[in-house]
């Protein structure tokens, strides 16, 4: 296939978080047994790829993106021959396999950074590393004013009296690409799972690892010296070359939180990475303008560099789509303020969450489910602090409640928790309301969250191509049209409007004659 038919443009492919999808022994964590034993449910669900959060042995600080050995599969997890396992039966169902890679930093315990903490200073082994004398006479202050995105200094001293840089936790530090052999080992990491028969890759901070060699001073959001290098785009070349020499189109998914659209699509041209999420698109606030001109701007943008888009609404570090879209206020997100404290009303989250899921399934391009979008679930805003196990949560002490409400696990049957998830419990605590939010009781329901999606996916593969036009059917009204036969309305009014004449494919929810507030429609005609 060439670019402009590959699989990737207009695929549907689920995130699992390994740790919180389905637990195989018992032992109340997720693991690559519970993916199998949950493969149909994927496939039922009709999506056409897999992407796993980091499967690679950890010691699990920042769930499992702290990584010690990018060649082998954690024990809590598995091993190494049941993810060959995996990659097979996932492929028998026609399911391919996008893994994470973490470039950005390891875990400090991690071969080469202990290496480099028993080397000392000036060594080759530090190298590897961002390893910088202190500043001020005795060297005990941060060799910059950098902050940790998880709180604190993105600085940690050593004994030796050297400081290393660590844009995440203080067990993460970072890797040096300015030196050839951190370049060299990721693209022999490429190739080892290449060679197991994975499709692809998402990028962990892909715009993240060239950092500019003087480290100068930032003023308070400025992260121009450690994100969006130019030099990056040398590496991602030489990633896609690696990824070309295989059969079966492999591909590259990037990871970029860029404030400019059009600077993140300069990473997606035919020779550097194949797509990257549009976080633009998933921070928006439930507002009908807001909206459109997002889809424009993304649209656009790939549109200039020959990309397809990919739509997402909520992954394994932001706030739920559900309790997002049901708050009485804000509706947007932002790291710098989760907006916890506000009230959510989770009836008006869950309409808008339908409507926004018909939104995502019509839009052109690829889109992005995260494990449990599809069963409706909403953050869990109550775990106990004594419970939370995300590092943000600690380093900010409290201010930041961290990602815990998002990764909850997955609730699959029965009346009680842990809702079949596994028979030893759950290594976080489920809502007890979430009994009717199970797997097994919406695969029962036509009118389930779960079935509109699966309605919804299976329906998306004959949606004509096209360009977008846009409709006008009043004000606060989304609405487009794909090809010559397709039309799309989502009312973000107060208000019911007229509903456009056609055959009703499928609906978020009740339409009659008018289509209702907070709801959306695809229509044939």
């Amino acid at each position: 296939m060439t670019d402009k038919t590959g699989w990737w443009r207009s695929a549907a492919i689920y995130q699992v978080y390994i740790r919180s999808f389905a637990d195989g022994n018992g032992d109340g964590v997720g693991d690559l047994a519970g993916v199998r034993a949950r493969l149909d449910h994927l496939a039922d669900l009709g999506i056409d790829a897999i992407w796993f959060t980091p499967w690679y042995p950890s010691p699990m600080d920042d769930g499992g993106y702290d990584v010690a050995d990018f060649r082998d599969i954690e024990p809590l997890f598995g091993t190494l021959a049941e993810a060959a396992e995996l990659i097979a039966e996932a492929h028998a169902r026609n399911i391919r396999v996008i893994i994470d890679i973490v470039p950005n930093h390891c875990s400090d315990e991690h071969r080469w950074f202990q290496a480099a903490l028993a080397a000392g200073p000036g060594s080759p082994e530090r190298q590897r590393f961002w390893f910088r004398p202190g500043r001020g006479p005795d060297g005990s202050e941060p060799p910059n004013n950098w902050k940790s995105r998880f709180g604190g200094s993105a600085w940690t001293r050593v004994p030796d009296g050297e400081w290393y840089l660590h844009l995440y936790s203080s067990r993460q530090p970072d890797f040096n690409w300015d030196n050839p052999e951190i370049r060299t080992e990721f693209e022999d990491v490429l190739r080892f799972w290449f060679d197991r028969g994975v499709d692809g890759f998402r990028i962990d901070v892909a715009d993240g690892l060239v950092k500019d060699p003087r480290l100068p001073d930032v003023d308070d959001g400025d992260e121009t010296p450690f994100s969006d290098q130019e030099g990056l785009h040398e590496i991602y070349r030489s990633w896609r070359k690696i990824a070309d020499s295989y059969p079966g189109e492999r591909v590259l998914v990037g990871e970029m939180w860029l404030p400019d659209m059009s600077r993140a699509a300069r990473y997606l041209r035919r020779d550097e990475l194949h797509s990257a999420f549009n976080f633009d698109f998933l921070v928006c606030p439930w507002d009908s303008k807001r909206f459109r001109d997002v889809i424009d701007r993304t649209l656009k943008a790939h549109d200039e560099v020959g990309a397809p888009a990919a739509w997402v609404l909520s992954n394994h570090d932001v706030t739920r789509h559900v309790t997002r879209y049901g708050r009485q206020g804000d509706t947007g997100f932002s790291f710098a303020n989760r907006l916890h404290e506000l009230p959510v009303d989770h009836e008006l989250g869950t309409r808008r969450a339908r409507a926004a899921a018909l939104l995502t399934l019509a839009l052109p391009g690829g889109l992005y489910v995260y494990q449990g979008e599809e069963l409706g679930l909403w953050e869990v805003l109550d775990i106990p602090d004594e419970l939370r196990q995300d590092p943000v949560f600690a380093r900010t002490r409290g201010a930041d409640p961290g990602r815990d409400g998002c990764r909850v696990p997955i609730p699959w049957s029965g009346s009680e928790a842990p809702f079949g998830f596994g028979t030893g419990g759950a290594w976080l605590p489920q809502p007890e309301s979430w009994s009717a939010y199970t797997a097994e009781a919406e695969a029962a329901d036509p009118a389930s969250m779960l079935s509109l999606y699966r309605n919804g996916l299976r329906l998306r593969r004959d949606l004509p191509p096209g360009e977008l036009e846009w409709l006008s059917l009043g004000e606060g009204v989304l609405a487009f049209r794909l090809g010559t036969g397709f039309t799309f309305a989502l009312n973000f009014s107060d208000s019911p409007v007229p509903l456009p004449s056609g055959e009703v494919l499928l609906a978020s929810g009740p339409v009659a004659d008018s289509l209702p507030t907070d709801t959306a429609v695809w229509i044939r005609h």
